[in-house]
């Protein structure tokens, strides 16, 4: 990775270890500040089974220095093929290569993508504290003080919130902004062996409950299905989830009925309701701002939340870099990354619509790939 050194700030706190913060922590880093990442998770996990990756978001990888890493743990292939629920092929997505030796799209297990991102700020000896939010933000001028979870304290030329959807950052420092809000879906994932002979990401649409399956390593997938989220008073055991999952794959065919009748009890099965929000302006208060899902949630119809929080730290570091007034580098990232960042939660929740109200599955197919070739353009 390469870039302009950053002289606007020479320090910088960096709240949430996840894709964005990480991204963030990197893309400082390497410019030349001094960075302190903390996050909540004692242990700094990541739950979930696969991701897909698509061109854009692989394109925001390579500028982290991670596109080899990510290529040689995950899975790249070159489309991804539409068809009707009951296995009949529809039309393949198309999904041109974006920059020389970039691939098309892919896909790869979470845990692994994380990994890969902690790997690279342990080389940068960016320092970790886990266990750990903020309870204050005080701005004065050129510098935030910080107060701990832990009762410690600190101060930084510019603290970055990427504390997820419920970002503590958010609820201190920017009250005009609000919650996600419920999209009416639900999204039910499972991780499992690789159908035999897929070898390309795969959607299948015409259906109450659209799915799809990405390939995220030589012999493993997930597949992901879309339905109306009900509320309920508690969360499924492992039995339900299994059972419900197997019921509702039972009109499909193709490879995502293979996984119907192949999957089992102790393949990882996860469900969650779905919500968006794009945060109103300003995301920056004083020597404060915030990416990711904090500021900028999306749903998983167009595979883009992992690549817009990646974007979202890589641009952030270009516009500190391209000048010393922090305040005017903090508006010029926050106008690159408004209307993108608009659009991709836009056409999400829109296609998340036209799934709830049973649409034509052409105008789906249409629809993401529009959404997919505005994506392609430079970030």
């Amino acid at each position: 990775m390469t870039g302009e050194s950053i002289s606007s700030i020479a320090t910088a706190l960096v709240v949430g270890g996840g894709i964005g913060g990480m991204a963030t922590a990197i893309s400082l880093a390497t410019r030349g500040v001094k960075v302190d990442l903390i996050d909540l998770d004692p242990e700094w996990r990541v739950y979930g089974a696969g991701i897909t990756i698509t061109g854009p978001t692989l394109r925001a990888y390579r500028r982290l220095g991670l596109l080899d890493a990510i290529k040689a743990e995950g899975a790249i292939t070159s489309k991804t093929r539409l068809f009707r629920y009951d296995g009949t092929h529809m039309l393949d997505l198309d999904e041109p290569v974006i920059e020389e030796g970039l691939p098309a799209t892919g896909g790869i297990m979470r845990p692994v993508l994380h990994h890969i991102m902690q790997a690279k700020v342990r080389e940068l000896e960016i320092p970790v504290r886990l266990g750990l939010t903020v309870t204050a933000l005080e701005n004065d001028g050129d510098g935030v003080n910080v107060r701990f979870s832990d009762e410690s304290s600190g101060r930084y030329d510019l603290v970055v919130g990427a504390d997820s959807v419920y970002s503590v950052v958010r609820d201190i420092a920017f009250p005009h902004m609000g919650p996600a809000k419920p999209t009416g879906q639900g999204c039910w994932r499972i991780s499992i062996a690789k159908p035999p002979g897929l070898d390309m990401g795969e959607f299948f649409l015409g259906h109450a409950n659209p799915c799809g399956i990405t390939a995220c390593a030589p012999d493993k997938v997930y597949m992901w299905m879309l339905t109306p989220h009900v509320e309920r008073e508690s969360f499924m055991t492992d039995e339900e989830l299994y059972v419900t999952l197997k019921g509702l794959l039972a009109d499909f065919g193709g490879n995502a009925g293979w996984i119907r009748d192949n999957m089992t009890r102790e393949d990882w099965i996860n469900y969650r309701p779905l919500a968006a929000v794009l945060q109103p302006r300003n995301w920056f208060n004083g020597r404060i701002v915030l990416l990711g899902d904090a500021v900028h949630a999306t749903t998983p119809h167009l595979a883009s939340g992992a690549g817009m929080a990646v974007e979202s730290g890589v641009v952030l570091a270009e516009e500190l870099a391209r000048t010393d007034d922090v305040a005017a580098a903090l508006q010029a990232y926050q106008d690159r990354r408004y209307d993108r960042c608009r659009d991709v939660i836009e056409t999400s929740v829109a296609v998340g619509k036209l799934q709830l109200e049973h649409g034509d599955p052409k105008v789906h197919a249409h629809m993401l790939e529009g959404a997919l070739g505005r994506l392609n353009q430079p970030f």
